[in-house]
């Protein structure tokens, strides 16, 4: 097996520098499994951590909560970004330091607020008055930073509705966390997930900035700038080196913000996506009629066993098969669960070998993100997805 894709800035790496890839290549698996490298993993973030300079990596467990991951990321000196009392739990038990761990998750259970703060926790999210209230009762004097809605993200899958404040709340939200005794420590936002240029950022730094300056000029003594996450895996379209894009986002942020006292990235996808890929299986390849036009091949892995991210079909996955090179067709990518939401690839069709038949091996790429995270345990009776961290 393998693939090439030309013309993009970053390419496919070869089998022989692709641990993960290297790996399926050589193995016979019985369900569908992730493998992913530590070795990438740790490439990936020497790239991104030299590009943003100054801004400190708080990983965004929700990626992939692989514990050897989260150990060797507290080995390089990350932070973590927690949604939740046991993501915070894991990272406390690979090691990593509670000052180091911030609970990025603007809905929490209050009782989660208390066992964070007991932990030794001290920066948490908000978005809205009630959540500020809550963290003051739960833990009194901690540092919040404020998330905004951004309106004009770039992103391929922009994500930005649940999440966050308007920017004409924003005055009112950092008066009342001073009066309920809590530090406004800083602000956060989200780009989008899988902003392909750095240049992407731009009118979304244009929309903080102002609201950035505007807060300290009234009287804030704001000292943290969280970007969030956004940075890109390579998926087929063509993207910057991780360690360039970075450097670029980093200098368009000292543009409009000048000297920020911290500034905190939230790498999730860009940090291990390329790390990891799947080993699946043809189950059936078919046609709904004589004359229809597109073949639908169903894998053993769909929406509910760790490809969840094609929802919308916004995260375009790259597939080997024991037949590329040869002549291909467009078809239908679906999963293998009896229901009829399990569809990975329909509105805008996959073109794969002709010749794929059910048996066939097949590599997914560059899914060490967002895809065991998701998985179900078990849905319709289908494998949860394994995980094999090299």
């Amino acid at each position: 097996m393998n693939a090439t894709v030309p013309g993009a800035l970053r390419a496919a790496p070869s089998f022989h520098a692709d641990p993960a890839a290297a790996y399926i290549a050589v193995n016979s698996f019985d369900k569908p499994t992730l493998v992913i490298s530590r070795d990438r993993v740790a490439a990936q973030y020497d790239a991104l951590h030299k590009g943003l300079g100054d801004a400190h990596i708080h990983y965004a467990v929700k990626a992939n909560p692989a514990p050897e991951i989260i150990r060797l990321l507290v080995k390089k000196g990350s932070g973590f970004d927690a949604a939740s009392r046991a993501e915070i739990e894991l990272c406390l038990s690979q090691g990593a330091k509670p000052e180091n761990i911030s609970f990025g998750n603007t809905i929490k259970r209050a009782s989660d607020i208390a066992f964070a703060h007991s932990a030794g926790v001290t920066l948490f999210a908000a978005d809205s008055e009630a959540e500020l209230d809550k963290i003051a009762a739960h833990a009194p004097g901690a540092r919040v930073y404020l998330r905004l809605i951004v309106e004009n993200s770039m992103a391929d899958w922009p994500l930005s509705r649940k999440f966050g404040c308007a920017g004409s709340a924003l005055p009112a939200l950092l008066n009342h966390a001073v009066a309920v005794g809590l530090v406004p420590f800083g602000l956060s936002f989200h780009v989008g997930s899988q902003t392909r240029k750095a240049e992407f950022w731009n009118p979304v730094l244009d929309q903080v900035a102002p609201l950035w300056h505007a807060a300290r000029a009234d009287g804030h003594d704001l000292q943290l700038l969280n970007l969030g996450g956004g940075f890109p895996a390579f998926y087929g379209e063509n993207i910057e080196a991780p360690r360039a894009y970075a450097a670029a986002v980093m200098r368009a942020v000292k543009a409009r913000f000048g000297d920020v006292p911290q500034v905190m990235a939230e790498p999730g996808r860009g940090l291990v996506a390329e790390a990891g890929h799947i080993a699946a299986e043809v189950m059936l390849v078919s046609r709904k009629s004589a004359d229809d036009l597109h073949r639908w091949v169903y894998l053993d892995i769909g929406r509910f066993s760790g490809l969840a991210e094609t929802e919308g079909e916004a995260i375009r996955y790259q597939f080997v098969t024991p037949h590329d090179g040869e002549e291909t067709g467009p078809c239908v990518l679906a999963g293998p669960s009896c229901d009829s939401a399990d569809i990975l690839y329909e509105k805008r069709p996959i073109h794969l070998p002709l010749a794929l038949r059910d048996g066939d091996k097949v590599m997914i790429r560059a899914c060490g993100a967002y895809t065991s995270s998701y998985s179900s345990v078990g849905f319709n009776g289908f494998p949860p997805l394994d995980v094999i961290v090299l």
